[in-house]
């Protein structure tokens, strides 16, 4: 059983003890991300979170930072979202204090070389360039975009090439020093450990660095939509990749987890509905898959795929169809209970290392300010009932929630906005 407490200066730390493992993750998770930048800083968690890897006081570049860890097989590696950014290494559990002193000290120490700063500034701006060669990948960016617009929640966490470029030595200084405080820091350890008083002090004396700052606030969400939304990007690719779909649930929704057993009956198993439809029956597509997207303050439901130029709008037909048919008949018991006892299956199976272990009660703890363990999860999962996935579809397949993200060389999207209709 996991254990938390909060320290006086606010700093959370988590325990998560887990049998049968020789490794440990200590996960330190920031609550920023991109939701938190204004326009001008857009892109601005990436490029610190890139930046806290290039030098602190005590390990003055990025070889006296890798090398350690290298030196013991670790794993160690960062990452940015919209909600939250984190920092972790996983070592052999004979490394804890090695993987405590660096994750820590990068975290509270980092010296951000100006220089570093151009250079990892021209590395962003290539990544940025990837992912816009890459249009599995960059249509649900623009499926952020047809949803929000120019607001936070619709800008791309990696930012632009103009607003990375403008980011300055001492915004990222003060950026660091609001956001990466005590009472927004999460702190998770999992694995071979032990969720006793002496880990808590272990982890608490590395942290005592750690010092308080004016944490920046969202932005609130504008949800605003009367109509259905397409936004369209001409690229001479062989595929059409898009994403389609409704506004849906946020993280505090009293039928969030029904939206999970929506998402997964439509298209999150190799037998769901519309895998069996437009892949089995049809062939239009060698992947697709409807997930959710679930955060404190949005959330949506999506069906991506990469389809057949000449087969795009047959796709998107059969797929709006999938969604009519949901939302106008109650689903079978029996596809039910399989969507219910493969969430089970699954939430078992990716909490097997450490890693993963950490990342599910950190990211709660930071997201929610409260953790379920799986065992509770489930017990709400056992709870949705045929009458809740009707109810639910019926409330978020409507034409004034649908959205179209769409990649492909087409001059006039028109024709796939006239698809838009349940």
């Amino acid at each position: 059983m996991y254990k938390k407490t909060t320290l006086k200066n606010g700093l959370r730390i988590i325990v998560v003890p887990q049998k049968n493992t020789q490794a440990i993750t200590v996960l330190v998770l920031a609550a920023t991300g991109s939701k938190y930048e204004e326009k001008e800083i857009n892109g601005i968690s990436h490029l610190l979170e890139h930046m806290l890897f290039k030098g602190t006081k005590k390990r003055p570049d990025k070889i006296s930072i890798s090398e350690p860890l290298d030196r013991v097989g670790g794993n160690y590696n960062a990452f940015t979202g919209e909600e939250y950014t984190g920092y972790f290494a996983k070592v052999d559990s004979s490394h804890f204090g090695l993987a405590l002193d660096i994750i820590s000290d990068i975290y509270l120490n980092s010296k951000l070389d100006p220089e570093e700063i151009k250079r990892e500034k021209m590395v962003i701006i290539e990544e940025i360039n990837m992912y816009h060669d890459q249009p599995a990948a960059y249509v649900q960016n623009l499926w952020n975009k047809v949803l929000y617009g120019n607001q936070p929640a619709g800008r791309d966490i990696a930012g632009t090439k103009e607003s990375v470029l403008g980011i300055s030595r001492q915004q990222l200084f003060s950026y660091m020093k609001n956001q990466y405080s005590a009472s927004n820091t999460v702190v998770c350890v999992a694995g071979d450990v032990a969720n006793n008083s002496r880990t808590f002090g272990k982890i608490e004396k590395y942290f005592s660095g750690i010092g308080s700052g004016k944490n920046i606030k969202k932005v609130p969400v504008i949800e605003k939509q009367s109509k259905p939304g397409c936004l369209f990007k001409k690229k001479n690719t062989d595929q059409t990749h898009f994403c389609l779909g409704v506004r849906g649930y946020n993280l505090f929704h009293p039928q969030r987890y029904t939206q999970e057993i929506l998402a997964l009956i439509l298209g999150g198993m190799m037998s769901s509905r519309l895998f069996i439809k437009i892949r089995e029956e049809l062939g239009l597509a060698y992947y697709i898959k409807t997930t959710i997207s679930s955060d404190p303050d949005t959330g949506s439901l999506l069906t991506q795929a990469g389809v057949d130029n000449s087969k795009a709008e047959k796709a998107i037909s059969g797929i709006l169809k999938e969604y009519k048919n949901i939302s106008q008949k109650r689903v079978p018991e029996k596809e039910l209970r399989k969507a219910k006892d493969h969430f089970k299956g699954k939430i078992s199976l990716a909490l097997e290392t450490s890693d993963a272990k950490a990342s599910f009660y950190g990211g709660q703890e930071v997201e929610e300010k409260k953790i379920l363990t799986p065992k509770e999860i489930c017990a709400k999962i056992d709870k949705v009932d045929t009458g809740d996935i009707l109810e639910v579809a019926k409330d978020i397949f409507s034409p004034q929630k649908l959205n179209l993200a769409l990649i492909g060389p087409f001059g006039d999207k028109k024709r796939f906005e006239k698809l838009l209709k349940i």
